[in-house]
Order: C-alpha cells, then sequence, then structure tokens
C-alpha cells in the first residue's frame, strides 16, 4: 500500500490540502482528504515546500511554482497538465488553443482540465472557453476561478 502524507493551508480560496507521494505532490483538494494513511505531525520536506509556496503566491510574492509534481493518469492527462503549466502567471489560454497545440479536441482538453489532480500548482484556472469562463473543478467552481484569475491580474478578461 503507498504511503501519503498530507497538509493543510488556509487561503483566500478556502482549506486546501496537499497530497505527496515519493517525494513529489500528487493532489490538491479542497478541505481534509480521508485517503491519507500516514499524516506527519509537522509538514517537513516537499509538503512544507509546497506550503510555503503556496502562502507566497496567494501573498503575491510567487509567480511560478517550483515543486516536484506527480500527475497520475493517462499519457493524455499528463500532456494537458503539461500544457496548462506552460501558461504563465495571469495569462490565459482556451481550451481550443491547448487542443491545437496537442492535437486533441477543445472538449477532451476540457475533460482533462476537469481531471486536474493538483489545480492551482497546475494552473488550469488560467484555461477558459472560448466565449466564456469554462468550469472549474475546485470547490467554489467558477467563482474561485475567477478570484484565482483576479489575483493573477487577469481580471481584464472578466469585464
Amino acid at each position: 500500500m503507498e504511503i501519503l502524507s498530507e497538509a493543510s493551508l488556509q487561503s483566500p480560496v478556502g482549506l486546501l490540502t496537499l497530497t505527496a507521494s515519493g517525494g513529489a505532490i500528487t493532489g490538491l483538494s479542497w478541505g481534509v482528504t480521508s485517503s491519507v494513511i500516514a499524516v506527519p505531525s509537522e509538514p517537513d520536506g516537499i509538503l512544507a515546500e509546497a506550503l510555503q509556496q503556496l502562502s507566497a503566491y496567494f501573498d503575491g510574492r510567487l509567480r511560478v511554482f517550483d515543486l516536484p509534481l506527480h500527475v497520475a493518469g493517462s499519457d493524455y492527462q499528463r500532456a494537458v497538465c503539461a500544457e496548462m503549466s506552460a501558461i504563465p502567471f495571469g495569462r490565459t489560454r482556451t481550451y481550443g488553443e491547448l487542443a491545437r497545440r496537442i492535437g486533441s479536441s477543445a472538449q477532451a482538453v476540457g475533460n482533462a482540465c476537469g481531471a486536474n489532480p493538483i489545480p492551482i500548482l497546475i494552473p488550469c484556472h488560467r484555461v477558459l472557453g472560448s466565449s466564456d469562463l469554462g468550469g472549474f473543478s475546485g470547490r467554489g467552481g467558477v467563482e474561485t476561478k475567477v478570484t484565482l484569475l483576479r489575483h493573477e491580474g487577469a481580471a481584464g478578461l472578466l469585464i
């Protein structure tokens, strides 16, 4: 059985819980997860670094996350996550733009964005529909997406 660890951080978009295994971040979810087998009393290593980077992001001191991430899933899921990770802070792309880059459909990209296991760190909030905001799978849905885009200075798109 794989040993996972987790650590949580209160943020402007709610309580975020990071999950790690094997020296990499494997998940970010809202609230507290129930899948964890071993929870350290004080986060260390990759979880401590991830908490520091998320705090710096929300404080406006960090624009690029530098953490080892492990995306479980298909090669396609990892390819979409890699494309999302390449979108710079404060910028956006459409599902269609990402689809063209990887030779796929916008709908398939949207499904992969919705299945992103590490939102915020893999910035699926920066991916929009061609004529609307698209969706967001984190707690709060599109409202959380708007909050993250405003935080990054991409709010001009929302007017």
